[in-house]
This record gives structure tokens, sequence and C-alpha cells, in this order.
């Protein structure tokens, strides 16, 4: 056995034990995708249950579901509202795919690759709106107006990340406020429609989703170090696409805002170049400028900011869950 297979094992084996106390939850929330995600027309049939296999970890049905776990009682609503986020996030997947024109992802082609760049917009398309449909099941309008608002942010923080392309005087603050927009408002509204629909106060519920904006950008900033300093047979996705398409992402901001002007300027030679192998020539600059531990550094403290957001909380298995979520999103190689 490969040690890539045995990496992706251990990444499951471990999800599975974090996801123990919700298990039977997940379960529910699986079957009613495995329901919605079906078509009467067979190239559509195949597209939209390829599609939902790319999702992965499936953490905003998670976070959604402990969310609701630790603050109340889980209904319906919840296993509902759970398809219907990995819907939206699957949807943003297909789509950026198509922008970092990515071949892989989760060991498997990317639509785009299988099929084509048609095929993956309108997939994303059929995504969206179907999981708007789902939502408007409810019997009330606040998982729609919930969810619209945060779409629209993460939509919002895409098309900002799209025009900082090759703009490498960047700030942290402004990188911060993409990454905010374009995974945390996610994992933020899943937290948010988790403790709201299990009957969670005000507070309680604004602390959940402060709790799940944090460790959203806590993910993206180990997302984006795995971009340079993954190994993309272990990651099972494209990688060094964001510097590729001139992402200006922490890493890169960090080494800029820290080199003399004469080491800027090899450096964007590098990012601005069409080497193939930008990865490998970025290396040493990542070490001379401890880019690498910095972002580490950065993720950790949003990551501790999320777990104290778990104060309110009372002890419970979903609430030990969600702490030691903060750690696997930081740690994870995959």
């Amino acid at each position: 056995m490969s040690t890539n297979v045995i990496a992706h094992a251990a990444l499951a084996e471990s999800l599975r034990a974090l996801y123990a106390p919700i298990a039977e939850d997940l379960a529910q929330s699986e079957q009613i995708l495995r329901e919605e995600m079906r078509s009467d027309y067979a190239y559509v049939d195949e597209l939209v249950r390829y599609g939902v296999m790319l999702g992965g970890k499936r953490l905003r049905p998670a976070l959604l579901l402990l969310a609701a776990r630790a603050t109340g009682e889980v209904n319906r609503s919840h296993y509902v509202l759970s398809a219907v986020v990995e819907m939206i996030h699957t949807a943003t997947l297909v789509h950026d795919d198509v922008l970092d024109e990515a071949a892989t992802r989760r060991r498997l082609a990317t639509v785009n690759s299988r099929w084509d760049n048609e095929a993956s917009v309108l997939l994303g398309d059929f995504l969206f709106t179907h999981a708007f449909y789902l939502a408007s099941t409810l019997e009330t309008t606040y998982a729609c107006r919930t969810i619209g608002r945060s779409t629209n942010i993460v939509c919002e923080g895409e098309l900002r990340q799209k025009g900082s392309r090759g703009d490498f005087s960047l700030s942290e603050r402004e990188y911060f406020e993409i990454i905010d927009a374009k995974t945390a408002e996610l994992c933020a509204c899943a937290c948010r429609l988790g403790a709201h629909y299990a009957g969670g106060g005000e507070s309680t519920v604004e602390a959940m989703a402060r709790y799940g904006r944090n460790l959203g950008v806590a993910f993206q900033i180990a997302d984006d170090l795995l971009d340079v300093v993954g190994h993309e047979g272990t990651v099972g996705k494209s990688l060094g696409t964001d510097l590729e398409k001139q992402k200006p992402t922490l890493p890169v901001i960090h080494i800029l805002q820290r080199a003399t002007t004469a080491e800027k300027a090899q450096v964007l030679e590098i990012l601005e170049g069409d080497a193939a192998d930008k990865r490998d020539l970025l290396a040493p600059w990542l070490d001379r400028f401890d880019a690498v531990s910095y972002s580490r550094k950065q993720a950790r403290k949003f990551a501790a900011a999320a777990q104290e957001d778990l104060t309110l909380l009372p002890p419970s298995p979903a609430v030990e869950t969600l702490r030691r979520l903060t750690d696997f999103v930081v740690h994870r190689s995959l």
C-alpha cells in the first residue's frame, strides 16, 4: 500500500473519530444529499452525483451539526441545512477549479478536467439553485436570508481575490479580509444556522458564528500553506495554483513585506515569471524569511480565538469536538 493511500486512510480515520458525536446526524445529512443530488436525465445525473463526491471532509455540515448538538437538540431542519451548506460549498469548489484550471481534487479528476468548463459552471449553478430551493422548504425564511447573505459575501470575496491577482502590494489586512469572506463566511453561516435552529439564544448564536469564522480563517491559512509546501500526491488535489494564478497568499505577503528592495525584485521575478517550478524557486525564500512558521503562527492565533469562543458553552462531546477541530485544521497536511 502506498504512502499516499495510507495517509488518506489515516485522515479518514481521524475524521471518523472527530465526528463520532454526530455520526448518526451526518448519515441523515448524507441521505438527503443522495436523494437530492440526482436527475432523471443521465448526463445531469452523472454530473451532480460526481460533483458531490468532491466535497471531501464534510466540514461545513459537521460544523452545523456540532453547533446544534453543542447548543440544543438536533432536528429535521439541521439535516436539511447541513446538506444545503455542503451543496453550496461544493458549488464554490467546482467554480474554483475552473478559475484555477485545477486537474484534481480529493484524488479525483475535477469536473472541468473530466468534462469541461461549461459543464463545471452549469453544475455549480445547479448546486447553488438547488441548495436555495431546499432551504426554502423550511417553515421560516431565516435560513434562506442567512444563506443568501453569506453566499453573496463568499462570491464578493472570490471577486476580490480575482481582482487582487498579480497585486503583490496586497497587505495582510486585505488578505485576511478576502479569506474571511471567501472561506470563513460559510463556516460562520453553518455554525450560526446550527445554533439558531437548535434554539440557542442570541449571544450563543453569535458566539458560534464567531467560532466558525475564526476556524474558517485558520483553515484557509493552512490551505494556502499547503499550496506552496504540500505534496500533491499526498494532498490529493492540484497544488501551486495560487502561485500560477499569481494570488498573493500569506507566506508570499510575509516575504515581500520583509525583503529588501533588491530581494523583493528577485522574488517578484519568480512570482511574475512563467517558470513551471515556481514552488521550488520560492522555497529558499520561504526558509530565509521563516514564512511558513509565521503563517502557521497566524493560523494558530485564529484557532485559539475559535477555542475562546466556545467558553460560553457547557462541556459536552460536541463542544470537545469543536475544540479538537481547531487543532485539526491548523496541523492538517491533507
